[in-house]
């Protein structure tokens, strides 16, 4: 697999991983697609322009005519979809950009990979790789005594996001048993990282302390989610890229079952030690009303691609925080930017 292309590639997510193919060394061109939303920051990759084997396409997904281009123009041997709009509280606000991009785009995606793999030659056929990425939101909610997700936990989405993000997995399956085009698909629990968009939950905390704002959180505190360190999540979709069986879902967890308000007071801990301006941080805590359909619970069981592929998280929850915090920190003008939408009016031009 010499050519790769990656949807949504100027996000958190995608961003770190595309830094993570070139840092391989193992792709010739590494081609990212993306329509450059609101979320989709060109800064989060501006020092890898001037790189040969990368590639910037502004588009969106959802142009059938332009991803079977891009796909012929490279000559595509893989994808790995990151393209979505993946923010619950903006999904209850407005669900149809949500079915639109992670439905209707995810639909236009296969269909062009779906056509292009029709006009390939057979060995071409058998090294391409659709690599579909979602959510563990997916699974609905978890009461405490339950076990944790995996691969064969019945679907239960409870927000409009996590509804999108199901039925596009559920096409991605269909489109591997009906027209055997070579998926595979990974379910991960809540990321955390370097270019994460600030309106989630770690980067607003960080910035909202820095900043002496308050550290508004849902209902009690009590919601729970398994964290991930972005860069763990990259290297378990590298490894199903590389290794994973066709057709099968890998779900990508932390090992960090953390309640809202541990990860707020660890983040209060760091802060308080490398930003002592405000300390101590956790005085600025306050309870805002609880979202709508609020899951309780989250948490992965990945035994699965461990067993299999051999991966397993390398941060530790402590570890990863303490990272998080000091990259925000070194990294105010890109915060500045992204907070002012700076890169969105260049973009337009005003």
């Amino acid at each position: 697999m010499k050519n790769i292309l990656v949807t949504g590639g100027l996000g958190f997510i995608g961003s770190n991983f595309i830094r993570m193919l070139l840092k391989s060394g193992e792709f010739d061109q590494v081609i990212n697609f993306d329509k450059q939303t609101y979320a989709g920051n060109p800064e989060n990759l501006q020092d890898l322009e001037k790189e040969n084997s990368y590639h910037f396409i502004q588009a969106d997904i959802c142009d059938r005519d332009a991803v079977l281009k891009t796909l012929e123009e490279y000559e595509v041997q893989g994808v790995v979809n990151f393209a979505a709009e993946s923010h619950v509280d903006r999904s209850i606000d407005g669900p149809e950009p949500f079915v639109h991009t992670n439905v209707v785009g995810t639909l236009r995606l296969l269909e062009s990979t779906k056509a292009y793999l029709s006009n390939s030659a057979t060995e071409k056929k058998d090294e391409f790789r659709f690599l579909h990425v979602s959510t563990d939101e997916v699974f609905g909610s978890l009461r405490p005594e339950e076990p944790a997700f995996c691969e064969t936990t019945p679907y239960a989405p409870n927000s409009p996001y996590s509804a999108s993000k199901a039925s596009a997995d559920h096409l991605v399956r269909a489109y591997y048993h009906t027209f055997g085009l070579p998926v595979l698909t990974t379910n991960c629990s809540n990321n955390y990282g370097p270019y994460q968009f600030p309106e989630k939950l770690i980067p607003l905390m960080i910035l909202n302390a820095c900043e002496g704002k308050s550290l508004p959180i849902y209902g009690d505190g009590s919601n729970i989610r398994d964290w991930l360190h972005v860069e763990d999540h990259c290297s378990g979709i590298l490894s199903v890229l590389r290794k994973g069986r066709l057709g099968e879902t890998y779900c990508i967890g932390g090992a960090s079952e953390k309640t809202n308000m541990e990860v707020i007071d660890t983040l209060c801990h760091i802060l308080d030690k490398h930003y002592p301006v405000g300390a101590p941080h956790n005085q600025l805590k306050t309870f805002v009303t609880d979202r709508p359909g609020h899951d309780q619970r989250y948490a992965i069981d990945f035994s699965k691609i461990q067993n299999e592929l051999g991966w397993q998280p390398s941060y530790s929850f402590e570890q990863g925080m303490e990272q998080t915090v000091e990259w925000y920190i070194n990294h105010q003008e890109w915060c500045e930017n992204v907070t002012s939408r700076k890169y969105q009016r260049e973009r337009l031009g005003i």
